[in-house]
């Protein structure tokens, strides 16, 4: 919290002085409240009028701070909900494959929605107006003391009362927003898996298990947050108790302080409202301390995150000689995928990986990738280890075509170039390499179709074109197909294929489970992969 605080301490620090000017502007009209009472006690009818002329000038001044209060604070509290979410993302994008992919995607939304709003509302509102109350305390403080010295100590006593009663409560409100934090990205995970599988409970007519599912996630949304609200408001009660105790101790000191001719009675119009500045200051001040004890959870979210940021490496130079892999073992939860594997992919050369499934041809290309860092044995680029290099590096140079390929909700034009700008030809080139140029034509919108949540838009097969053109443009050295041409028509298929075969700038190595041997004779070289063996043929 206090990192974003100081990030943005001009704007934080322009809160805080409209906070301490606007409670003091408060305190002051309480000063001309009991000089307007004074007047009127004393029947001296142009004395109030004057006073009066005064209150409702600085009531004026007091509501246009507060609208200048509002613009800078929603302002500061709008660029630090920014900032975390940047840097989220940021740590996002700096995980490795492995961490990325342990928490569900559903998580990592609940994150970036319902954490920044929890944040806002524990954290970044009560700290502003903590600074308030605090303005407000001492403000009221001043001008008691400027009444009569007994006024003030009678103020830092129920100051001192104040302050220490909520700290029996900081542990529990800590627990219970990490409680609320920790359902409420279960519940979005929930949701997200829920929304997903919609089809299918429909399909088998299960209609009431979405509707009793949905309820439940929504419960388990509601019953934390429900908790946290009503024990926020039982500690507040309790406060509020003890405030109007100490409110109605201070009234009939200040009454007995007017009886003996010590202060002024009109004192009895504000200053009762001056105590009130301080009992109630300190009770919101410390309900506020709460909300940010209960923020903490959020934060160390934001913290660990902060933790796997990476620096930013220079890239790799272009490979020319060969990829080596030495003895590569590799395991999924103890559960042996590769072992001892040994095989050497030349650039410029074709390879294709064919076996049975769970035999690790994914695992291979996604260790050569750098997302699988985890295995044992050498990885040898041009002869250096490719350990010494991060993922980054690796994926400058290589290119990755899933058989699951993921389209983003735009149009197909923004889902080959990812917002780069590529020439006209540059961009013809990729579309006729990949087989796309006869599916746009039959397509009113052409390079512009919106392809729709997940590219439902299209085809499997017109999936796979547009994800085959997309690694084409960007030009990378090597390619890495797994099953990048499944869900194409024999023809199509055939036409791509012959177009990754016959760049000789483009080392490929491609994964294929239906392989002819004709087609294993247009590759110089084909690894066949056992469960837990490579024997190349």
């Amino acid at each position: 919290m206090s990192y974003y605080l100081k990030k943005n301490w001009k704007l934080t620090s322009i809160v805080c002085f409209f906070q301490v000017v606007v409670w003091g502007l408060q305190a002051g009209v309480q000063l001309l409240l009991m000089q307007t009472f004074d007047a009127a006690m004393k029947f001296d009818f142009k004395r109030f009028m004057f006073w009066t002329l005064i209150s409702l000038l600085s009531w004026g001044a007091y509501f246009a701070l507060c609208a200048l209060l509002d613009y800078f604070q929603s302002h500061a509290i709008r660029t630090m909900n920014n900032q975390v979410r940047h840097d989220l993302s940021l740590a996002l994008l700096n995980r490795n494959y492995k961490d990325f992919h342990h928490q569900d995607s559903g998580e990592y939304i609940s994150w970036m929605t319902n954490n920044i709003k929890q944040i806002e509302k524990l954290a970044w509102d009560p700290f502003f107006n903590s600074v308030g109350r605090i303005a407000q305390v001492l403000w009221s403080m001043i001008v008691l003391f400027s009444l009569h010295w007994s006024l003030l100590l009678a103020s830092l006593v129920s100051s001192a009362i104040m302050l220490l009663l909520p700290k029996l409560f900081d542990k529990k409100m800590e627990q219970m927003g990490q409680r609320c934090s920790d359902a409420e990205a279960n519940a979005v995970s929930r949701l997200k898996d829920l929304l997903l599988g919609t089809d299918v409970l429909r399909c088998f007519n299960k209609t009431e298990q979405f509707l009793k599912q949905s309820d439940s996630v929504s419960d388990q949304i509601e019953k934390p947050n429900c908790k946290l609200t009503y024990t926020k408001s039982a500690v507040n009660s309790v406060m509020s108790f003890v405030s109007v105790v100490i409110q109605i101790l201070s009234d009939i000191l200040i009454v007995a302080l007017a009886f003996q001719g010590k202060i002024m009675p009109a004192v009895l119009a504000g200053g009762s409202n001056l105590f009130a500045g301080v009992t109630n200051g300190l009770n919101r001040f410390a309900n506020l301390r709460l909300s940010i004890s209960a923020s903490k959870p959020y934060f160390e979210k934001i913290k660990h995150c902060d933790e796997t940021q990476a620096h930013e490496n220079p890239a790799l130079s272009n490979l020319h000689d060969k990829i080596s892999l030495e003895n590569i073992s590799f395991q999924y939860d103890k559960k042996p995928i590769l072992d001892k594997m040994n095989c050497t992919f030349e650039i410029g050369k074709k390879y294709a990986l064919i076996g049975p499934s769970g035999c690790g041809k994914s695992t291979l290309l996604k260790i050569l990738l750098g997302w699988l860092p985890d295995y044992t044995g050498t990885i040898l680029l041009d002869g250096k280890d490719a350990k010494n290099y991060t993922t980054d590096q690796l994926q400058q140079q290589m290119s990755y075509i899933e058989q699951d390929v993921f389209l983003f909700n735009t149009t197909i034009r923004e889902n080959i170039t990812l917002g780069e700008t590529f020439t006209e030809a540059q961009l013809q080139k990729a579309l006729h390499d990949s087989a796309l140029a006869g599916d746009l034509a039959a397509m009113p919108d052409g390079l512009d179709t919106v392809v729709g949540e997940e590219g439902r838009n299209l085809s499997g097969g017109q999936k796979q074109r547009v994800a085959i053109a997309r690694a084409l443009i960007h030009n990378r050295s090597i390619l890495l197909v797994d099953e990048g041409t499944s869900a194409l028509d024999q023809k199509n298929a055939d036409i791509v294929e012959q177009s990754l075969l016959a760049n000789p700038d483009l080392t490929l190595i491609l994964i294929s489970h239906h392989l002819t041997d004709e087609g294993k004779q247009r590759f110089d070289k084909v690894y066949e992969l056992q469960p837990v063996a490579c024997a190349a043929r």
